[in-house]
């Protein structure tokens, strides 16, 4: 048992779409001076993507949500205004409304190369961005005991998260069509259950000594223990194009993780659910995001999404208190009411239909929104 509470840190990274401001399609070549400049303005917190036309941030660590949130809209406009220098802009959303894969390229660094390598057309299909959540639990043991646990709560994460309803121009039908892209790799998707982070590692270790994977950053599960920090690191949200919206998440994982904790503190824990059940709720929420029902396993019976988040802020009340974040859980009340981004998208690209455009006008208009909302909040 744990004596010494978890510093329950929290960071968050998030991947963005370069597009040329005058065609709105992907900068399937940026500048290198641009991710130059970036990496000067933010030191240690840029990096490139799998593909050129991504650019990928990482907060500092951070105390607190307010903190976290400076953060973000710090990179988020940092990002935006470097790139229209060179007549680009930054997208925070998991797909492009029109872009096209096969048109994209990679980045040259051997990490990626070798991806292009191993995985063929599952790789160079990959034109989606995510959003990263890290929370620090520094006991393994009991890093493994919450990941466990956490893994009922991603489906109502991934639903306030939704961005991608669109790929190469179409509508999917989906709020998050970027999981549909994302699972053709291996290693993705709902983690498995460990008794102990000992046989976590030694589950990983059999696939590094077969030479299947180099360690355990090629685990790309919903939610996983980082390879690289003392945190569990939140994985199934897509990018939130609203600022807003991301910290909201980020600060309910947060407070999540720490209900579960103070559950074992006090000898009780979540119930175990089989993930054939919990992947039922992953696709309800990859399907309808807030505008639809997830079952309670407790009730056995479907229940409205935003009947779920009264209940999710109701569990987690004494720690949006602890870590004075009410405000930002709260925020999850007003996305599963009025929607994510995915709907947006749908909404203004319907309007402009409606208004007498053509197909691709109206893709170009969700762009401009999405552009327009990606900096909102994130003045100083």
């Amino acid at each position: 048992m744990s004596i010494i509470e978890p510093s329950f840190t929290v960071g968050i990274e998030e991947e963005y779409l370069l597009i040329d401001i005058e065609s709105r399609d992907l900068a399937a070549d940026p500048p290198k001076e641009l991710m130059e400049e970036c990496q000067e303005a933010l030191p240690k917190q840029v990096s490139p993507e799998f593909l050129r036309c991504q650019i990928e941030i990482g907060t500092p660590v951070c105390g607190s949500i307010a903190e976290a949130r400076r953060e973000l809209a710090l990179h988020r406009r940092t990002i935006a205004e470097k790139s229209a220098k060179y007549g680009l802009a930054p997208l925070a959303v998991s797909t492009h409304p029109f872009a096209d894969w096969e048109r994209q390229q990679h980045t040259d660094k051997d990490r990626y190369n070798e991806l292009a390598k191993s995985m063929q057309v599952v790789a160079r299909r990959l034109l989606i961005c995510g959003m990263h959540v890290h929370v620090g639990v520094e006991e393994e043991d009991l890093r493994i005991d919450l990941f466990n646990q956490l893994a009922y709560f991603l489906p109502h994460l991934l639903a306030l998260s939704t961005s991608s309803p669109f790929w190469r121009g179409q509508q999917t039908g989906l709020k998050s069509y970027r999981l549909s892209v994302f699972q053709e790799l291996p290693r993705t998707g709902l983690p498995e259950p460990f008794t102990s982070a000992g046989e976590y590692e030694r589950t990983v270790q059999v696939l590094v000594n077969a030479g299947v994977i180099e360690d355990a950053t090629k685990i790309w599960w919903d939610l996983r223990p980082s390879a690289r920090f003392p945190t569990l690191e939140m994985r199934v949200s897509d990018v939130c194009t609203r600022l807003d919206d991301s910290i909201a998440i980020a600060a309910l994982f947060r407070c999540v993780t720490r209900m579960l904790y103070r559950l074992r503190r006090e000898n009780q824990r979540w119930r175990d659910y089989a993930r054939f059940l919990i992947n039922e709720n992953r696709w309800l929420a990859q399907r309808h995001g807030t505008f639809g029902s997830m079952i309670d396993y407790g009730r056995g019976e479907s229940v409205p999404f935003h009947d779920l988040v009264d209940e999710l802020l109701q569990l987690i009340e004494d720690d949006a208190s602890h870590f004075h974040c009410v405000a930002a859980v709260e925020h999850a009340r007003a996305i599963a009411t009025e929607g994510t981004s995915a709907d947006r998208q749908i909404a203004v690209y319907e309007k402009a239909m409606a208004d007498g455009a053509d197909k691709q006008e109206a893709l170009v208009a969700v762009v401009d929104h999405l552009r327009a909302e990606t900096l909102e909040g994130c003045e100083i």
